[in-house]
């Protein structure tokens, strides 16, 4: 399989890449339509919360956090490799994870029924030019990732790589296929997520690991916009730019291409960015550049009845401006009130659930913690009137 894995993404992976559409069926390399690739028709929507826990917030208070939050998966985030294929012990999220903290959240989640991965990274297109032409690193990183989840007891793991060649895309597929089988045949319960971005070389990407049989294929249905970008919502639905990038679009883009909606998670945004403008309208044009910003860093500024506040009807996005001398700060960031419809798509795609970049950002702010409990018991993910 790994070989017709190779061959059916390299006959598409320009058409994929150009357009966003597969030029005819996929094919193995004995001329067979490629098998493991389901019909993108909507299934019924399941309720899965996938939510990612960066490194920097796995501090004193996470465990409590996360007690509180109905999430089916906690993805505990990241771990990477060396060059010689170990993972590297010294990285602070190796040491967040295999610390104290992480190994109560794994302990917790299991008494809770509750499922923990370990994310691996792999960041920079010359880290994985070395990587995926090299199948001897692959082995030993395949090796050094499976012996970790043992060690820590771990449900499965989370893969993510940034910036890669469009012509390592097969070898990626390979090496997902190969990492499956890997940790299924250690513990045939273990799962393999993998999360892809929400642009052609993402969709790519997800098609790949998809024919490679990854248990779940996460969209990160987030970054349409940052730092550098013009003022707007990280994660719309519809864009007041003109822009066709939006979350519809992206999983029209998968769906296309035969992803199974029944693997598929929408991951959204619990941040949003701010920049400078030179008035508090929504739409304002920035005068420079922008920033992450994360709701629990800035409560003083939410709870700040000074600030200017508002809702972008056209992205789906809450507003915020506030006062930066002479000049303001916008601030568009997701809020339960937003996430509302976005949530709606997933059940509307019939996808297997909703996703969360990144658990820890909503600390102090209970009306998300009451959203994603909503989620999960199905219930209709209508806009509030009103509302935050």
């Amino acid at each position: 399989m790994v070989l017709s894995v190779g061959v059916a993404i390299v006959a598409v992976i320009g058409a994929v890449l150009v357009t966003g559409r597969a030029n005819g069926p996929l094919r193995t390399a004995d001329g067979r339509v490629a098998t493991g690739l389901p019909s993108a028709s909507p299934s019924r929507p399941g309720h899965e919360v996938y939510g990612f826990v960066p490194y920097w917030e796995i501090d004193n208070d996470i465990a409590a956090h996360l007690r509180e939050t109905d999430a089916t998966t906690i993805a505990l985030f990241s771990v990477t490799h060396t060059g010689k294929g170990t993972l590297g012990t010294t990285h602070s999220g190796y040491r967040r994870i295999d610390g104290p903290i992480g190994r109560q959240v794994i302990a917790e989640a299991h008494q809770r029924g509750r499922r923990v991965d370990a994310t691996w990274t792999s960041f920079g297109k010359a880290k994985n030019r070395s990587l995926f032409g090299t199948q001897a690193l692959q082995d030993k990183v395949i090796a050094s990732l499976v012996a970790f989840r043992a060690e820590l007891d771990l449900d499965g793991l989370a893969v993510d790589v940034e910036s890669i060649d469009d012509a390592d895309i097969p070898a990626y597929g390979a090496f997902i296929e190969r990492l499956r089988a890997a940790l299924v045949a250690a513990n045939p319960a273990a799962t393999l997520t993998v999360a892809t971005g929400a642009g052609r070389q993402g969709a790519a990407l997800a098609l790949a690991a998809s024919l490679a049989g990854a248990d779940r294929i996460f969209l990160m249905g987030y970054d349409y916009r940052t730092a550098s970008s013009q003022p707007g919502a990280s994660a719309p639905i519809a864009r007041r730019d003109g822009d066709e990038r939006s979350l519809a679009w992206s999983l029209d883009l998968y769906a296309g291409l035969g992803i199974p909606s029944s693997r598929t998670i929408l991951g959204l945004p619990l941040y949003g960015l701010a920049w400078p403008t030179a008035d508090a309208e929504v739409g304002a044009p920035s005068t420079g550049g922008g920033d992450i910003w994360v709701p629990r860093r800035n409560l003083a500024t939410l709870r700040d009845p000074a600030v200017t506040t508002g809702y972008d009807d056209i992205e789906d996005v809450g507003f915020l401006a506030r006062r930066d001398g002479a000049s303001w700060q916008s601030i568009y960031y997701d809020t339960p009130r937003s996430l509302r419809p976005k949530l709606g798509l997933a059940n509307d795609r019939g996808l297997a659930g909703a996703g969360f970049w990144a658990l820890g950002y909503e600390r102090g702010l209970p009306e998300y913690t009451d959203l994603i409990a909503a989620f999960r018991l199905g219930q209709t993910m209508t806009v509030a009137a009103g509302g935050p």
